[in-house]
């Protein structure tokens, strides 16, 4: 099946989380600190799930639901040094040699719900001079699935919904597209009912 027209499109926007980067093993292991620092824990698979596309702050509040030490978790999560974490994380394959190769034909920009964590994220993997504009949980007022980031792209860029496509891997990904109005592409999930499907970063390459 054909997708949509591509010809119009001027800004790619990726989210971060199982889309720029693998981060289940960090991930995994930042929420595993904060459950055993309360005396919970390990993480589970489904857990770990929900985690990955959620905000720090939605994701704490799933883990300790109905748990008397909530807040101290809140309070806690928000003060961890995301620092010790970083080695953990692994860039998707190709995806900077492809960013490399968008710009400057498109503008290129990220929408996640990750938090203080991204400036560390993206010097740490060497992708923070790829991106011209970065919207995290903590540049919005309401995080995804709420299309409140990628509008916020789209004005900044000055460009129309049609001019913008988002690329992600999650459920909530396709809704915050779907209520951008942004054409949505799916990366590594074919569940996911999308404008075009990416199991490589390089396919984009080949359908823009």
């Amino acid at each position: 099946m054909i997708g949509p027209s591509l010809a119009a499109i001027k800004v790619i926007i990726y989210d971060c989380d199982g889309v720029l980067i693998d981060s289940r093993r960090a991930n995994a292991a930042f929420y595993n600190h904060i459950l055993e620092k309360f005396g919970l824990g390990p993480i589970t698979p489904r857990q770990l799930d929900f985690v990955q596309s959620s905000t720090a702050r939605e994701a704490v509040d799933f883990l300790f639901e109905g748990n008397l030490w909530r807040a101290e978790a809140q309070d806690y999560q928000r003060d961890m040094d995301n620092r010790p974490f970083l080695p953990m994380l692994r860039l998707e394959p190709h995806i900077r040699e492809v960013l490399a190769a968008l710009r400057p034909a498109y503008h290129t920009a990220i929408a996640t719900n990750r938090g203080k964590s991204l400036p560390l994220v993206l010097k740490e993997l060497g992708l923070d001079d790829l991106f011209e504009m970065t919207v995290s949980s903590y540049d919005v007022e309401k995080p995804k699935p709420h299309p409140e980031g990628l509008l916020k792209i789209l004005r900044y860029f000055q460009v129309e919904a049609e001019e913008a496509m988002y690329i992600g891997d999650a459920p909530v990904d396709l809704l915050v597209a779907r209520s951008a109005g942004v054409i949505f592409v799916a990366y590594k999930n074919p569940e996911l009912e999308a404008g075009y499907h990416l199991q490589d970063h390089r396919d984009l390459l080949g359908i823009l």
